[in-house]
């Protein structure tokens, strides 16, 4: 019986440790899809680094890893070392898909965005030739038909309360930073609404009473998303996702997404500067409307957690500055900022290397810790200082409970108001190392 080997890296703190922690709190759902259609006379086997150890003398006949983020770089190492054990080795997900001539340099194989078609072609051929294409790149049309994932896999790690769910894939928007709009275009893919919820009546079957719908912008069509709430409703769990503020703006499709169960969101903020917002291809997105926004979001009950960036050609270091005072007047629970990074692959990355704007083109220095262009108006540098600052200023055990313990929407759920503060002291430990903090 031939065996996959499936691993989901971690990332390096600055010390030059890995990043471990005793438990998942928002484990991926990629690998255990994947495993679903793994034929049944395959062994599967899912580690992820954060939390398990990884054997290189594994008995695994393939070796699957994934590219998410900053940990890709650590993915690349343990793809040679395997290779040094002679193991065939695959890499998927959106980082290696993006700039998949650069990975293609470190493993036997690429597979490029969605893999429904790629993964068991790619099965077939090592059972039949023991070899690898060094390239499966097949795009989907529909996202319908997808099996149940494999959460077992999940469930016998130490993981959080949320197990994930998935309703679409892509994002309308076309952003110049995202590497979603690299490989969707301004394409979002729906799966059938009764098809995601036969994946909620599992989550619930196995015990858990929350889920993260792990979509990009959930919120992109209003009727998909009003039809999966009305039936989301009967089943009383609790949920979280992501989406633009533009909920905020509708306050029926707002009242039933809250009906249904949904307690905690993730915005892209990105920055309070109009000209900023504009110059990421984001002119929809209006500062002036942040506050108010996020206000009503936390009238309904539903917690706020927001994204921002720091090294846009509009900021300066009292920009940066006035970034905290923003998080800190409004109270945001669960506030993540990122030092604009231009990803190979991305129109940033091509507009600022047209310019000479690039500090370097080595990609193992893309690790989002530090500025790798030049802004407009502040130095390289004090990019990268302002941006630790911010981070130690917002999570500041005083700025923490500024903004949970004293946050009166909190106070509402109790439940929410204690995993705010947890995952602020988690977000603390990380930054402490000097690492870009993340739900892992």
């Amino acid at each position: 019986m031939p065996k996959i080997l499936f691993i989901q890296p971690t990332q390096y703190a600055e010390d030059g440790k890995l990043c471990t922690q005793r438990r998942i709190n928002l484990p991926g759902l990629a690998f255990p899809l994947l495993a679903a259609y793994t034929p049944s006379n395959w062994e599967v086997e899912l580690l992820i680094e954060v939390v398990d150890t990884i054997d290189y003398n594994s008995d695994a006949d393939l070796i699957a890893i994934g590219s998410m983020g900053h940990a890709t770089f650590r993915g690349l190492e343990i793809a040679a070392e395997f290779k040094k054990r002679g193991k065939p080795v695959v890499m998927g997900g959106y980082m290696v898909s993006i700039a998949y001539e650069e990975a293609m340099k470190y493993v036997d194989s690429v597979v490029v965005g969605d893999a429904e078609i790629s993964y068991p072609e790619m099965l077939r051929d090592f059972e039949e030739t023991g070899k690898l294409k060094p390239l499966y790149d097949n795009p989907i049309t529909e996202l319908k038909d997808l099996p149940v994932p494999r959460y077992d896999l999940l469930t016998k790690k130490r993981i959080g309360q949320m197990l994930p769910v998935q309703a679409g894939r892509g994002c309308t928007f076309t952003c110049s930073f995202c590497s979603i709009a690299c490989l969707y275009e301004g394409k979002y893919m729906f799966r059938p609404v009764d098809e995601v919820i036969r994946d909620i009546k599992e989550v619930k079957r196995l015990g858990y009473k929350r889920f993260y719908l792990i979509d990009d912008n959930i919120v992109s069509n209003p009727k998909y998303l009003r039809e999966l709430c009305e039936k989301i409703i009967p089943l009383k769990m609790k949920w979280a996702s992501q989406c633009t503020l533009n909920l905020a703006k509708n306050p029926e499709l707002l009242k039933i997404v809250r009906k249904s169960g949904c307690d905690l969101m993730s915005f892209g903020v990105e920055s309070i500067s109009q000209d900023a917002i504009d110059s990421l291809d984001k002119p929809w997105l209006k500062a002036n409307d942040h506050e108010e926004n996020i206000r009503i979001l936390a009238e309904s009950g539903i917690a706020v957690s927001t994204e921002m960036i720091v090294g846009t050609d509009f900021d300066t270091e009292d920009s940066i500055r006035d970034t905290f005072n923003f998080i800190n007047n409004n109270r945001i629970p669960i506030p993540r900022f990122y030092i604009l990074t231009p990803i190979p692959g991305t129109d940033l990355y091509r507009q600022l290397r047209s310019e000479g704007r690039l500090l370097t083109e080595d990609a193992k220095e893309f690790d989002g810790s530090k500025c790798v262009h030049i802004p407009k108006n502040i130095e390289p540098e004090k990019v990268t200082e302002m941006y630790w600052w911010l981070n130690n200023k917002t999570f500041s055990i005083k700025s923490i409970l500024h903004r949970t313990l004293f946050n009166k929407y909190l106070w509402k759920n109790p439940s929410m108001l204690l995993f705010s503060i947890a995952i602020n002291l988690h977000y603390r430990r990380y930054i402490k190392r000097k690492v870009t903090p993340n739900i892992f």
